[in-house]
């Protein structure tokens, strides 16, 4: 199993990062605008001809976020190892079980109901098809030669109900689609009393010329850094601004 490095926030902005690169046909690329300060966790693997993803939006602020992040990462890693090493695996129904185990480790690390809103993918290489679970509506979007569009969601985030089950949707990729996954303080950045919302974010996606999941991910993410600077943030009796995370997950298969 291959895992991603993983490489600190530089003076100039050099974003959190996670990547598998471009390897067998898909390229696949996470990071953050700034260090993250709240509960963004992601992470990717690859076993054989799968690749598997996790994007999560923990409530809460780090330190306190910091051991349930590492136990959803092990188990995340830990279960792909084991589920997608199966020669004939039933992909929907990894993914499916792959989410109930992050979600139990979730819940009891936290040590009771802790609010995540959840995206984890498992891609089969060989069939160019993803098993998808979108658990708390994250803004999750797909662009193919039939357009942009939202993926579906279901309702219930992780870290509330220990057994809840989460059916996996299925989504086929031909040559040059694209996924594109942001957490809430995309969404949620605001230019005035205006948000940044995910109509901007289907146009920064729409309006994209990189080909590469890097290069998506730090357009939207620059895009939403942009519209909601402050005007005065260089005054130095500011008030000080916690920020929230600001994380992009981007997906594209190039052959």
């Amino acid at each position: 199993m291959d895992r991603v490095e993983f490489g600190p926030s530089l003076p100039d902005r050099e974003p959190w990062r996670a990547d598998i690169g471009q390897s067998d046909g898909i390229d696949l690329h996470a990071q953050s605008y700034f260090e993250p300060t709240g509960g963004d966790l992601f992470d990717a693997v690859r076993v054989g001809p799968r690749v598997a993803f996790l994007l999560s939006d923990i409530a809460g602020r780090r330190p306190e976020v910091d051991p349930i992040s590492a136990e959803m990462r092990e188990t995340f890693r830990a279960n792909c190892a084991e589920l997608l090493s199966v020669v004939d695996v039933n992909l929907m129904e990894a993914t499916e079980t792959l989410i109930l185990a992050i979600n139990q480790v979730l819940i009891r690390v936290a040590k009771g109901v802790r609010f995540a809103p959840t995206m984890v993918g498992c891609y089969d290489v060989q069939l160019g098809v993803l098993a998808y679970i979108n658990a708390g509506g994250q803004t999750a979007l797909f662009h193919d030669s039939e357009g942009t569009r939202a993926l579906p969601n279901v309702s219930v985030p992780l870290g509330l109900f220990t057994h809840f089950t989460y059916d996996a949707s299925i989504q086929a990729f031909e040559k040059g689609a694209m996924l594109l996954v942001v957490t809430k303080g995309v969404t949620e950045s605001m230019g005035g009393k205006n948000p940044f919302g995910p109509e901007r974010v289907i146009e920064a996606l729409q309006s994209s010329k990189y080909e590469s999941a890097s290069g998506l991910c730090q357009a939207v993410l620059k895009a939403a850094y942009r519209f909601e600077k402050p005007r005065w943030e260089w005054l130095p009796f500011r008030r000080k601004v916690v920020r929230e995370d600001m994380t992009a997950l981007a997906m594209v298969r190039t052959v």
